[in-house]
């Protein structure tokens, strides 16, 4: 029997890499973006809110990175029925809004990225472009 099992983590290199990807694909459809990375737990790794971002848009950027980061799937997963409940039963601190996307890497779940300011269209390309920075699972 094993008590141990190895995980991955994101290095500071990697959480660079994805902020910088997501500002380069903000700037390039015009819409500032609050963006935040968590760690697996929820710990936050870095945030930005781009000059001209919603203020309030990064409270819900960091509910759907915890979001995903718990649930190891994309936030638009929760059930529309069940979002408002969620929400009111952890403080806001679940969210079924889109933009909210797990960082899986080699088939390991290492965090979240949470997006807002935008369309939900436009957070989750956010999102994407900097899962893709690092070659995340899409």
């Amino acid at each position: 029997m094993s008590y141990l099992r190895e995980t991955k983590n994101l290095t500071h290199r990697g959480v660079m890499a994805m902020l910088n990807a997501a500002v380069e694909k903000a700037e390039a459809i015009g819409q500032p973006q609050c963006i935040v990375i968590v760690d697996a737990s929820g710990e936050l790794h870095a945030e930005i809110r781009m000059t001209g971002a919603k203020f309030l848009s990064r409270k819900s950027a960091l509910a759907k990175a915890m979001t995903a980061a718990s649930i190891g799937v994309e936030t638009v997963c929760i059930p529309d029925e069940v979002r408002p409940l969620i929400g009111l039963a952890t403080e806001g601190k679940v969210t079924g809004l889109p933009g909210g996307l797990p960082i899986i890497v080699e088939g390991c779940l290492v965090g979240g990225i949470g997006v807002g300011s935008g369309t939900g269209v436009q957070d989750r390309d956010v999102a994407l472009a900097g899962l893709q920075a690092i070659g995340a699972e899409t």
